[in-house]
């Protein structure tokens, strides 16, 4: 059947180690159709939605042929997007007409307006007895008085991904007044202040929920010597590792409340015993999972279609 995949510029994307990229190749292993497209390649015309898509050549790829073949998305049966963070207007945008792809029977991988609904950090506060610590405001104040309570704490925005702009703030740190006035543009951008987890040294660990099942196995991402931020992309390494009884309660708990959100595919990032995000955009990890534990979670994916 004819799949979609809207995702990055082709070329920005990691080929070893991309999610998106093992989804597509699964998809032609199972004999699939693949096409991508970029998210500015969807239109409306006459009330219907249609996209400039290019067909997934996994031997030449990302190069492709400069022409493209016209759609309506209703010419597919699932679609996939793919495009990573920041949830920004044109992301919002794109999602809006991903409604209309889902009134014309298209599975969308995710539901449209639960990305928007899920926001990646906000979204913990929904699982009250899972979580660290948490305070979201955007006032220097009320963060300084939760240092004080807490004496260790984790800072980091609420649109942000891949470990960027995340702070530790501890009792020596002199430059608070500094973060806080960057990070909440003087009082007027909401941040996230979160109790430090001293368990981050044992790998901040993504589990994926497919179907609201979780992967057997976590990716436990560890911070490299001198770092707070597990995040491959911030360095740290990633290693697969059975889940634990608490991986299991907190991904099993989440996962059923995301499935019946429309939410198929997400990947939530666990510190010790606490829940700290739900990525509900663009999950990575499954490339590093298949290669550690040689089951492959693509194929899950795929076969969830």
């Amino acid at each position: 059947m004819p799949i979609l995949f809207i995702i990055d510029p082709p070329e920005s994307l990691q080929l070893k180690k991309d999610s998106t990229l093992a989804l597509m190749k699964e998809a032609i292993r199972q004999n699939h159709e693949v096409y991508f497209c970029l998210q500015h390649e969807l239109y409306i015309d006459a009330n219907q939605l249609f996209c400039r898509t290019h067909r997934f050549e996994l031997a030449i790829f990302p190069v492709h042929a400069k022409t493209y073949e016209i759609h309506p998305v209703s010419f597919f049966n699932a679609l996939f997007m793919r495009k990573d963070p920041p949830v920004d207007q044109a992301y919002l945008h794109t999602t809006y007409l991903l409604d209309i792809a889902e009134k014309s029977n298209v599975k969308v991988f995710n539901k449209p307006s639960s990305i928007r609904s899920w926001n990646e950090k906000i979204s913990i506060l929904q699982f009250d007895m899972l979580i660290p610590k948490t305070l979201v405001t955007a006032n220097s104040d009320i963060v300084k008085k939760f240092f004080k309570e807490h004496g260790d704490i984790i800072l980091k925005p609420l649109d942000g991904m891949g470990g960027k702009n995340i702070f530790r703030v501890s009792e020596f740190e002199k430059n608070l007044n500094v973060i806080l006035e960057i990070m909440t543009n003087h009082g007027h951008q909401m941040i996230m202040a979160q109790q430090y987890i001293p368990e981050i040294s044992l790998g901040d660990k993504r589990i994926v929920i497919i179907e609201g099942i979780p992967f057997p196995y976590a990716l436990a991402r560890i911070p490299m010597e001198g770092e707070t931020r597990g995040n491959l992309a911030s360095g740290g390494q990633g290693i697969a590792q059975p889940l634990s009884k608490r991986d299991s309660e907190i991904a099993t708990i989440v996962g059923k409340k995301l499935l019946n959100e429309g939410l198929h595919f997400v990947g939530i990032d666990v510190i010790g015993d606490y829940l700290t995000e739900i990525n509900v955009t663009s999950p990575t990890g499954i490339v590093e999972l298949f290669e550690q534990t040689k089951q492959n979670p693509a194929e899950l994916i795929i076969n969830a279609l």
